[in-house]
This record gives C-alpha cells, sequence and structure tokens, in this order.
C-alpha cells in the first residue's frame, strides 16, 4: 500500500516543493486516529513497514460534560472502541489519552465567550491548534523526546518542504472537495516538519479503496463526520438549543430598520448567540404587504440595544462587505506581512472565512498596529465578527486571523 502511495504523490509533485518525504524504518511514527475512513487509513498506510508505527486516540468530552442521553452510548466510547478494532486488524498497538480539561479550557470557554459576545466562532480550529497539535504534542514530546517521532493524520491537507530552503509549508489538499488546510492554519509551525497528512495526497474515493484494500472494509463505507459529535448526541440534536445549556438567557428583541430610520419589533430571541448573520429568520412576516413578503435575514447584531436587525432577500445588499478587519493574527511565515503585499501586486493573495468555500482574491492591505484590514476584490455575503479569516498565497497558507470588524 505504502509503494502504491507513494507512486501516486510522486505523479502530483508541486513545483517549488520537494517530494513528501517519508520516515526511515526505524522511526517513530504515531498515527492520530479517530475511528474514520481517513485516519484508519493513514494508519494501514505506515503499518506494514514501520516497526514503530502506533496509534493514538484523543479523547476531549467526558461524562462530566456529557448532555447524552444515559442510554446512548457517548460517542467518545463508540470511537474509541472502533480504534482498537481496526489497530487490532492492522496489528499495531494504540493508546488513549484524555484531554477533556485542555479541551474545556483553551477551545470549549473560549467558544462560549465569543458566542455571548454574539460573534461566530470556529471551534475546530481551536481544537487543532490546542489540543490535536498542542497538547498532543507535548505529551508526545515526552514520551519520544522532541523532533524523535512522525505524527501522522488523517487531515485532508500537505506539508510539503520548500525546494529553495527546505522550510516546510502547509498546503491546501489535492483534493478540494475535502480541503481541511482551512481548519489546520493555527497550528505552530514548529511541528510543521514532524507532520504528515497522506490524505491530503489523494481524493476520497481513492481513499476508501485503500480502506478496502487494507481489508477495513466496514471503516470504508463509515460515512464521514458532521460536526461535533457530541452535540449531534447531545439531547435536542440542535447546536442552537445546546449552547442553551451553557450561555445565558439575554432575549431581545428582532428588528426592521424602516426607511424613516425608526425600528420595528417582529420577534424576540433568546440571545444574540442565537443566530448568526446571514442566517434565515423563520418569522411570520405579512405576506400580502410587498414590503415584507419573502423570506429574512439577520444582517446585523446591535451589542447595546441587544437587537437582531433582520432584511429581506437572501441577497440583499446589507448582507454583502469587500472589507474585512482580523485581529490576533497567526502567521506561519516570519515575512508574513511582506508575502501578503507581494502576493497582492501578483493577484496571488486570497481568502477564505468559512472552509471549503471559492478562494477570494485580495486586492488590498494595511496593517494598524494588531489590526490587518483587507480590501477585497469582490463584495462578501455574510462575514461575521468572531470567524476565522484564513489567508492563501495561491495554495499555501500563510496564517489566518479573527474577523473583528466587517466593513469599513
Amino acid at each position: 500500500m505504502l509503494s502504491r502511495f507513494a507512486q501516486t504523490v510522486g505523479k502530483r509533485a508541486i513545483k517549488g516543493y520537494k517530494p513528501q518525504k517519508l520516515p526511515n524504518r526505524n522511526d517513530n511514527v504515531i498515527i492520530a486516529m479517530s475511528s474514520g475512513v481517513d485516519s484508519s487509513v493513514s494508519a494501514a498506510l505506515f503499518a506494514e513497514q514501520y516497526p514503530n508505527a502506533r496509534g493514538i486516540y484523543i479523547q476531549s468530552w467526558g461524562k462530566s460534560q456529557s448532555l447524552t442521553d444515559p442510554q446512548l452510548e457517548p460517542c467518545y466510547e463508540r470511537d474509541w472502541k472502533d480504534v482498537g478494532r481496526v489497530a487490532e486488524h492492522l496489528g499495531i498497538p494504540v493508546d488513549k489519552v484524555n484531554f477533556e480539561k485542555e479541551y474545556w479550557l483553551d477551545v470549549f470557554e473560549p467558544m462560549l465567550e465569543s458566542y455571548n459576545k454574539g460573534w461566530t466562532p470556529n471551534p475546530d480550529i481551536g481544537c487543532n491548534r490546542f489540543v490535536k497539535f498542542g497538547k498532543l504534542r507535548e505529551y508526545l514530546d515526552q514520551q519520544y523526546g522532541a523532533n524523535n517521532y512522525w505524527l501522522v493524520t488523517g487531515h485532508y491537507a500537505r506539508v510539503l518542504s520548500s525546494s529553495y530552503n527546505d522550510q516546510p509549508h502547509l498546503l491546501r489538499s489535492f483534493y478540494p472537495a475535502k480541503d481541511q488546510s482551512y481548519y489546520l492554519s493555527q497550528v505552530d509551525t514548529d511541528i510543521l516538519g514532524q507532520l504528515i497528512f497522506p490524505t491530503g495526497h489523494l481524493t476520497k474515493p481513492e481513499v476508501r479503496e485503500l480502506a478496502v484494500a487494507a481489508g477495513l472494509t466496514t471503516t470504508s463505507q463509515k460515512p464521514d463526520s458532521q460536526g461535533i459529535c457530541f452535540v449531534n448526541n447531545s439531547q435536542s440534536g440542535k447546536f442552537k438549543h445546546f449552547l442553551e445549556h451553557y450561555l445565558p438567557n439575554s432575549p431581545g428583541n428582532i428588528v426592521t430598520i424602516e426607511e424613516d430610520g425608526n425600528k420595528r419589533v417582529w420577534g424576540r430571541h433568546p440571545g444574540l448567540w442565537s443566530h448568526t448573520i446571514g442566517q434565515k429568520v423563520g418569522l411570520s412576516m405579512p405576506q400580502g404587504d410587498p414590503r415584507y413578503a419573502g423570506s429574512w435575514y439577520i444582517s446585523d447584531k446591535l451589542q447595546d440595544s441587544n437587537e437582531l436587525v433582520i432584511v429581506r432577500g437572501r441577497d440583499n445588499p446589507a448582507l454583502y462587505q469587500d472589507t474585512v478587519t482580523i485581529t490576533n493574527t497567526f502567521s506561519l511565515d516570519l515575512n508574513f506581512r511582506r508575502l501578503m503585499k507581494e502576493a497582492i501586486e501578483q493577484g496571488k493573495l486570497f481568502i477564505q472565512y468559512r472552509s471549503l468555500q471559492d478562494p477570494i482574491a485580495v486586492k488590498d492591505c494595511h496593517f494598524d498596529q494588531d489590526e490587518t484590514v483587507l480590501k477585497l476584490g469582490s463584495a462578501q455575503r455574510a462575514m461575521a465578527p468572531g470567524q476565522y479569516c484564513c489567508l492563501y498565497l495561491q495554495n499555501r497558507v500563510l496564517g489566518s486571523g479573527t474577523i473583528s470588524r466587517v466593513g469599513t
């Protein structure tokens, strides 16, 4: 399997980058396993030829935090059993580590704080930064010694070394439909050189074919995970209702801004966190009145008055902006600002404020202390404070920051 993988990767070389480096035979190879087909195939690729290959499973959620039905098996217990079956089939040992505390403090609580401000956070980016490639790295450094192991995961992205200076760069996946580079945009650069993302060089159908070839017939048909498992298994099954268990009830009005500048109240909300910019609202509007007929969407959140503003029509101009300001920027290159400026001059700088959206060209930027203000090539719909804005030099990730302001 590994030779077949290497041949495939060789045919997909990228100009300016060296081929994917593989471990020496006796190196320590640790595969982060989550029970899905991507991490299982990643484990299968290294299990046969590397005697020091072993799996590791991260539990980041526990019974003390769970809201699941006690009669249902928690997702983390089910996944751990599945990981054990895959590891046994592949003939490799697997360890289980518990990072519940770290996930709660570094990912979950900051997410709640962001929602409580009415922002729209993405906890997956924080989980990758602080848990999967943060706390796990500390643990592996203690077990094997710093820089004395390879960490393999099933993420759809690529880490390749530059042909010019050997510096490792984070790149988009070969298969755009599953690219996860957005979620990895704040991973510490110090560990990039030890990471291997095998599935980042493959298509999803190829991954499933390899799963069958490895005898992982059940795993090969396993559906892709959608969202956070402990939310999917929550009592309500909906993220909004899940958040109600953790966020204070702070009701306010849902309003329109009339032509005369006055506000008209149409309903109530339980908190600014309950909706995001661009989201459709299920309000009963007077459909017989042409001014109010049709669908309505959240266009703004008024912090001072605790109000949600709605506008008519999915493509209402109020939902579109061509300027975005980001803060707390995390860069993957010491020459971050210079590279941004050069990329803009060459028409090669792009952003994404959601995963798997089409890249958006940046035509200008300026830096103001801790802020980066980006002028986009075209107005974009439903950019919201709290979202991560990932910056790309073509297919290479330069870093990301948190959107703090939309519009001028």
